[in-house]
Parts: C-alpha cells; sequence; structure tokens
C-alpha cells in the first residue's frame, strides 16, 4: 500500500466523521463492503481522556490492507480521531495504556511482530516510536500488568524452547530427510493449517523498564503441554494479571491425544517468575474461559460451561473468593439463561459488565455482584469491546445491519453518543436499508424470530434472498458483517430474510439445544414457517422468486433443501456445506462438534444416516452454486466437489467457485469481491431472468 493511499483515506476518516446523507447515493457493492474502514482493538487512558484504536484500510485497487493507530479525546465534544505512532507502510495495532498513561502496541516496522512504544503528551501528541521487544518469534499479543511494570507476551513458540523463540520450531511431524510430515495422534490439522506437534502458543512472563522489556522472560506454562491462548480464536481476554503482578491467570487447552473430543479450557494460575503453575478448575471437565479480577485482588470472575464435549453450552458466570477452594465458588448468573461472550470489572467492583447474543441483538449487560441482577445496558445493536469508566460511563464498540463497528459512549443517565463515524463520508454515499423483526410460531409452536432487509424507498415486487446462518449453534442477528452482509445483498434488489430457527443462539439453552439430533427436523420446518410468515407479513416480497444461500450448517441447509423442499427456490448458494455426513465424521478436526451434535462416533450412532442430504440426492432439481476454500478444514472441500460431481452428472444447472487460499471463510479483499459478483451473478440469473456476468 502506497503513503499516498494511506494518507487520503486518513484524511476522510477525521473529515468525513459526521456526515448528513447526501442525495447522491447510490446501492452498497462488494467492493464497497471489501474498502469500508474497521475499527479493531480499543483502549481508555488511565485518566480516562483518552481512547486508543486500530483501523485496518483496504487499497481500492490492490485491495491490500494496512493498520493503523488513532487517538480520539474523550472529553471534547465531536472531537476528531487523530493519527499516532505513524510509520510509513507499517502496521501499528493493538494498542495498550501503560500506568504512566503512554502507549504500548504491536508493529511489523523491524519485519516481524514486536513490541513498541510511544508516549502521549497532554495534548494527544505521540512521541516518537521506539522498539521494546526484539525476539526471535512474532509476538502474537501482550497484556500489561497493572503497574505496567511487568508484561505477558504470546506467540508460537517450541514446547522446548526456553525463551521467546528458538531457532527451530520443535515441529515434531518433521524428521526429514524428505517433506513428509508424520503424526502418531490427533489434531493433524485444525481450522485452516496443519498442526505443528511441539508448537504450541505459549505465554512468557517478562519486566518493563524505560519502556523496554528486560531478560529472557520466564515461560508461564510450567510442565503443561498445550496452547495459551487457545486456538484458534482465543486472545488476550483469556489472559489476567493477578492485582499485586505476582502472577497471571490463563486459559490453556491441553494438547493430547484427546483434544480433537475434548472442550476442556481449564484456568491456570502461575508466578511471574513461572512457578507454581496451578489448575483452578480442575473439577470441572467443560470449558472454563475469560478470567478476570476484581480491582482489589479479592474476587475472581470467569465464565463457565457445564457439559463436556458441547461448544455450545451455556456460558455462566462464576465468582471465587480469594483463597477459597474450587468448590466454593458460586455461578453467580445461573439463574439467567442467556450464555455471556465477555467479562469486565466495573471500577467500583460492584458490577460486571457482560455481553450476551439476545434475540437477534448482543448487547451490554451489567451484572450485579451482591445480588445477581442483570440489567441490559445498550439497545438494539452488536456491541464487542466493553471499558467501564469509574464516573459510571461505559465506552464500547457497536455495529448492526446499517453500520459497522464505531466506538461509543453510554453515560450513567442512559444517554448514548456516537464518539467516531469512521466510514462517514463512504456511508453517507450508500443508500440504506429497510430492516423489520417479526415473530411466527415455529416448530413444536415455538415462537422463532425473523428479519427481513430490503432497499429502502424501492417500489415494486422484489425476489427473495432466503439467508441460512451456520453454527448452527449462531445467530442471523442485527450485527454488521465483512462476509455474509444481508446490507450488500439487499442493496441488488431483494428482500432478504433470516430466520433464527431451533439451535439459534440468544433465545435460551433450552432452544439453542434442541437441534442436537434433528439437524434437518425442526429446523427445517422453521424456515418453512418463516419463509410463509415472511412473505404474509411484506406483501413486497415476491414469495414465487426466490434463492437460498447458506454457508457452514448453512450450506448443509441447502443440500438439505435440495432434497426435502425441492421445488420452493429458483436457485441455491452452498459456501462449505456439509453433504456427507459420514465423510464429514471422519475427516473434520475438531470432532467434539460433530460428535455432540449427532450423537457420538459415526459408528455408534442410533440412526446416523437419518439426517444425511446424501440420501435424498434423487430429489434434487435446483440450480445451485457450490463455494469453497482449500485451506477449510473444518468441512473439508470435497464437501463441495461431491455435490457439485452429483448436479453435473443430474444434469442440474451448477457452478463450482474454488478458492485455493481461503480457509472455513472468505477473508481477502479481492476474493472477496469475486465471491460477492459470482453469488449475486447466480441469484440474478435464476429470479431476474438476468445474464451471468450482467
Amino acid at each position: 500500500m502506497t503513503k499516498t493511499f494511506k494518507t487520503f483515506t486518513t484524511a476522510l476518516l477525521v473529515t468525513g466523521a459526521f456526515l448528513p446523507a447526501i442525495a447522491t447515493a447510490k446501492p452498497m457493492t462488494a467492493e464497497d463492503l471489501a474498502t469500508l474502514k474497521r475499527m479493531g482493538s480499543v483502549a481508555v487512558s488511565p485518566d480516562e481522556k483518552w481512547a486508543a484504536f486500530d483501523i485496518t484500510e483496504t487499497d481500492p485497487e490492490s485491495y491490500q490492507r494496512s493498520t493503523a493507530l488513532y487517538l480520539l479525546a474523550l472529553d471534547k465534544a465531536n472531537a476528531m480521531p487523530v493519527r499516532i505512532a505513524d510509520q510509513p507502510e507499517k502496521s501499528e495495532h493493538s494498542p495498550a495504556f501503560a500506568a504512566d498513561g503512554s502507549l504500548y502496541y504491536l508493529s511489523d516496522a523491524s519485519g516481524s511482530e514486536q513490541l513498541w512504544h510511544t508516549d502521549i503528551a497532554t495534548t494527544g501528541k505521540s512521541g516518537t516510536p521506539t522498539q521494546s521487544s526484539d525476539l526471535k518469534a512474532d509476538i502474537a499479543g501482550f497484556k500489561l500488568s497493572p503497574t505496567s511494570e511487568k508484561i505477558a507476551l504470546w506467540g508460537d513458540i517450541a514446547r522446548d524452547c526456553p525463551t521467546f523463540g528458538c531457532e527451530k520450531s520443535g515441529n515434531r511431524a518433521e524428521p526429514g530427510p524428505g517433506t513428509g510430515r508424520e503424526y502418531d495422534e490427533l489434531f493433524i490439522r485444525h481450522w485452516s493449517s496443519w498442526e505443528t506437534p511441539g508448537n504450541y502458543s505459549r505465554i512468557f512472563a517478562f519486566d518493563l523498564k524505560d519502556g523496554k522489556i528486560a531478560g529472557e522472560g520466564a515461560a508461564l506454562d510450567g510442565d503443561l503441554v498445550g496452547d495459551s491462548p487457545s486456538k484458534p480464536f482465543g486472545g488476550g481476554e483469556e489472559i489476567a494479571w493477578v492485582p499485586g503482578e505476582a502472577g497471571v491467570f490463563f486459559t490453556l487447552r491441553t494438547a493430547d491425544r484427546n483434544e480433537p473430543k475434548s472442550t476442556n479450557l481449564d484456568l491456570y494460575g502461575a508466578k511471574a517468575d513461572g512457578t507454581e503453575t496451578v489448575n483452578y478448575t480442575d473439577n470441572n471437565d467443560a470449558t472454563d474461559t475469560l478470567p478476570a479480577f476484581s480491582s482489589d485482588g479479592e474476587w475472581l470472575a470467569w465464565a463457565a460451561m457445564e457439559r463436556p464435549g458441547y461448544e455450545a453450552d451455556r456460558l455462566v458466570v462464576k465468582l471465587r473468593k480469594k483463597g477459597s477452594e474450587e468448590d466454593e465458588a458460586f455461578a453467580l448468573t445461573k439463574d439467567w439463561d442467556r450464555s455471556v461472550g465477555s467479562i469486565v470489572w466495573t471500577p467500583d467492583d460492584k458490577k460486571l459488565i457482560v455481553t450476551a447474543q439476545d434475540v437477534l441483538d448482543h448487547p451490554a449487560f451489567a451484572v450485579d455482584i451482591e445480588t445477581g441482577k442483570v440489567t441490559r445496558l445498550t439497545g438494539e445493536g452488536n456491541v464487542g469491546t466493553t471499558i467501564p469508566l469509574q464516573d459510571g460511563s461505559l465506552i464500547y464498540t457497536m455495529n448492526n445491519l446499517q453500520l459497522p463497528t464505531d466506538l461509543y459512549r453510554r453515560a450513567p443517565d442512559g444517554t448514548v453518543t456516537q464518539l467516531t463515524n469512521i466510514n462517514g463520508r463512504e456511508l453517507a454515499a450508500i443508500d440504506s436499508v429497510d430492516i423489520q423483526r417479526f415473530n411466527f410460531a415455529g416448530a413444536n409452536g415455538d415462537q422463532v424470530w425473523g428479519q427481513i432487509i430490503k432497499p429502502a424507498g424501492v417500489t415494486g415486487k422484489l425476489p427473495m434472498a432466503f439467508l441460512v446462518h451456520g453454527g448452527p449453534q449462531g445467530s442471523f442477528g442485527n450485527s454488521w458483517s465483512t462476509r455474509w452482509n444481508p446490507k450488500v445483498m439487499a442493496a441488488q434488489g431483494y428482500a432478504v430474510v433470516t430466520i433464527d430457527f431451533h439451535g439459534s443462539t440468544g433465545y435460551g439453552q433450552k432452544f439453542t439445544d434442541s437441534i442436537n439430533l434433528d439437524w434437518g427436523g425442526k429446523p427445517l420446518e422453521d424456515l418453512k414457517l418463516g419463509y410463509a410468515a415472511a412473505v404474509k407479513i411484506d406483501s413486497q416480497i415476491d414469495g414465487e422468486r426466490s434463492c437460498a444461500l447458506g454457508g457452514s450448517y448453512g450450506g448443509y441447509m441447502m443440500n438439505w433443501i435440495a432434497g426435502n423442499w425441492p421445488g420452493r427456490f429458483d436457485c441455491l448458494v452452498n459456501h462449505a456445506g456439509v453433504f456427507d455426513l459420514r465423510a464429514m465424521a471422519l475427516s473434520t478436526e475438531e470432532l467434539w462438534f460433530d460428535q455432540w451434535d449427532h450423537g457420538g462416533t459415526w459408528w455408534t450412532r442410533s440412526d446416523p444416516e437419518k439426517w444425511n442430504p446424501v440420501n435424498k440426492i434423487t430429489n434434487w432439481q435446483t440450480p445451485t452454486l457450490f463455494i469453497h476454500g482449500e485451506l477449510d478444514f473444518r468441512i473439508p472441500y470435497t464437501q463441495s466437489i461431491m455435490p457439485f460431481t452429483v448436479s453435473q452428472e443430474m444434469d442440474i444447472p451448477s457452478k463450482l467457485l474454488i478458492f485455493p487460499d481461503e480457509n472455513h471463510w472468505v477473508l481477502k479483499g479481492k476474493n472477496s469481491v469475486q465471491w460477492y459478483r459470482t453469488v449475486f451473478d447466480w441469484m440474478a440469473k435464476w429470479t431476474k431472468g438476468g445474464q451471468e456476468g450482467e
């Protein structure tokens, strides 16, 4: 990415902060979606006068991405973010304020991901960036201690390496002299990469002096073998310094032959010198994660599941008093039928701020420590980072179906102020969409929720784009997505309909559990009833012209619909969907997911073929686009090659789009644009009578 481009977009970031809608607005395009700026990590200074955050920008020609740091004054109305720590052609991200108000962050300016540091003046001007570490391994993340005299760093390090990086990776699977890899236990691959046995995500604690790390550091994993933070999605939320800086608590997943079938993450504590590593949740064989200490160190809060092997079990907040035994911990939110996604303490230690999925939204909630009372703090939308302030305010990030992530402030009286609008100029030039929530009686008469998203102000009938979410324990809720984005789909002239079928999250654990052993049952009934309800509710939807789209479990449902609801849709779009449950059971990597949802190993299931799409292919007739990434090890890409072969052999119009450099998702900018163009062409061909490429 050129410096000219970065300077240009930075100007838009500042000057386009709060702009009204303009008369020349246009429908949103795939190119718009790929190039909108993306807010990442957020931190607030100790004096609460500044917020620092990183923004990822995408070049509209090359689609190369670069990340930069910005500073925003919190004590000034309508303040504009200002770029700091500017190192041309380099990426700076993951800011964290030290106790003295200076800023640490990660940067690739030295040629690898290392820790950097800059002073922040009272005026907000940043000093000259200085490199704080020069380690052999890339730093994946860091967590400062409360006084910033120590720091925890983590990255991929050989288990037999005593320091943060060695010359060799420790990969036991590569004995040489050839290129072959040898494995004697599972995992052999995970999500999008082949495993490197002997190499794990490991945490080291260092002293910090004068803005630089000191000494060799101390590994905190003791005799443990596993990943901390857990892979592939774990981060700083799984790590907490003990107040007083005596040590660190962290979430670790043990690496052994049982790992592909285990959801047993535990909380460990270790002294900062790497000694006395102890398992504090050994009694629970399910997930324990998200450790968070009260500021006085008297209480440890964390989130725990109850059922081993079930990754979508309810995460309940637990509290344990300092000096107490494990069995003396109590479940603070045991009577609240929601699963928490994050935990932070308020400065006065009287409440926890948590987030949780709740009927299409993902709000922030306050949980009273004394009573367990839960109070919703935010309205519609998807809340991410939460940072409570001394005056009772809450700084948080939020997005929704209309808008990507920005920074907000909730005052103690509940008044909400939007602090940033990082895509203000771009969004002002894009048409908005109309969004309607609805509910209906689904399978078993249970209440099921859905959404209708369509272009604002359009007249005439609109064909339907019927989106089915993945998971399956998930939600197509009120949130922004850089992958499956209902707004950009509606902008093509469709009424987008989403249904949170049985198995979705945000409606209580019983509703989430209800998809177990029933992948093709209640969910399909909900989708049929939801389709009919949407057409009845909104007369603008043309129920005779529709295309269904889904990824992962949603892709499974495309295959299931093809055989069990074959006459309903004009076309299907299947991204990384399961086609043959037997092949899936024997080739996917996280076995707990498949075995929990379907009742054990393939050969022990009571009726393994009941919900298998491969058994209904003689009913297939719907034109289908299949899409997959070759690096997808969750659902191997042969699961799309097989149904494409079936469709071709049966003379059903079909197309296969394979990405050699993508995994379970499409993440690269150019690939995203190609994905959407191919999908939109396919939908138009079958719902609008157009030709592909028009």
